[in-house]
Parts: C-alpha cells; structure tokens; sequence
C-alpha cells in the first residue's frame, strides 16, 4: 500500500508514530486546493486565500496528535480552516488598515501622541493584572495561543457556554478597569 492509497487516518497514525513528513506531505497533496478553495470562497482574495491556506497547514501540523478521530481528517480539517478564515476576517474588520500617502505624512502621531498611548497600555496592563490567574490563562489560550472555544474547554472540563461566559465576563472587568483608570 503506497501513501497516496493510504486513508487519512491512517497516514496521521504512521506520520505520529515515524515523523517522516512524507505522510504529512500526502496530506497536503490531497487537501492544499480544497482548503485553498474554501478560503478563497470566504475571502474573495487569493493573496489571502493562498496566505490562510499555509497558516492552516502549519496549524494542522503542528495539532495533529490532537485529532481524535471523532470525525474524519476531512472534516476536522473542514473545521480548523472555516474557524481560521472567519477569526482572521473578524480581526481584519476590527483593525481596519488606512495607506498613507506622502501627502498625509505630516499627520503621522507626533511624540505627544506617542506618549498617550504608551500611557494607554500601561493602564491596559495594569487592568489585566486585575484578575485572577485563571481569567488570565483564559484570555492567553484564547487570544495569544489562538486556541478556539472547544479546545479551551476540553483543557479545563467545561462546556463550551461556560468558556465562551468567562471570556466574557473577564473582559468586561477588563474593560471596567481600563476605563475607571483613564477616566479616572
């Protein structure tokens, strides 16, 4: 049996097992248009699409002793590049990037400028310090190791509204925090 014959799951067991990349590579043979396709289709971009398709694969790489065979490598696959595409489109409408052009340069933020908002992550940094360590740790895996909802609750034992509540709730008091120190 060569790998190109070989299911999915089968070559994830013997890549685990040997790390010769040669199965992993099989993978991405099979799955780097369709993942392709499917982050083209969400964001009509293929510099984009192509970027995201690269990112998912390091990503798949690197979690592949987390799939559990629950569902087919497919699907979970599916699953990593749908919630991929959407976090970073989400990010992008949240930080909305403006060219500047050699006209608009002099209105660049001046040392004043510079100052408020050095001023303004410290106070952030003071507020987040505010919690405790496990609404800290909660924030960390969500938005700095990018991990999704379901695998932060399978890492705590919770169910998925009881993360989703506490991320919540830990950036409210954030957010509190933050704006009774710059107002206040």
């Amino acid at each position: 049996m060569t790998a190109s014959t070989t299911k999915d799951e089968e070559l994830i067991r013997m890549y685990l097992a040997t790390r010769k990349n040669q199965y992993f590579e099989t993978l991405y043979q099979r799955y780097s248009n369709k993942v392709y396709r499917r982050c083209f289709s969400l964001t009509k971009c293929s510099a984009k699409a192509e970027d995201y398709m690269h990112d998912i694969f390091i990503r798949v790489h690197s979690n592949l002793g987390n799939f559990k065979e629950r569902s087919t490598f497919s699907t979970w696959l599916y699953s990593i590049s749908y919630n991929y595409c959407m976090d970073q489109i989400r990010q992008s409408q949240r930080l909305s990037m403006v060219m500047i052009d050699e006209e608009m340069e002099h209105y660049i933020a001046d040392e004043v400028e510079y100052d408020h908002r050095e001023e303004q992550i410290q106070t952030l940094n003071m507020a987040i310090q505010t919690v405790s360590s496990d609404e800290a740790m909660l924030l960390k895996l969500k938005y700095e190791e990018d991990l999704d909802i379901k695998e932060i609750a399978e890492k705590f034992n919770l169910k998925d509204s009881a993360v989703k509540m506490r991320l919540k709730r830990t950036r409210d008091k954030i957010r509190n925090h933050y704006t009774y120190r710059l107002n206040g």
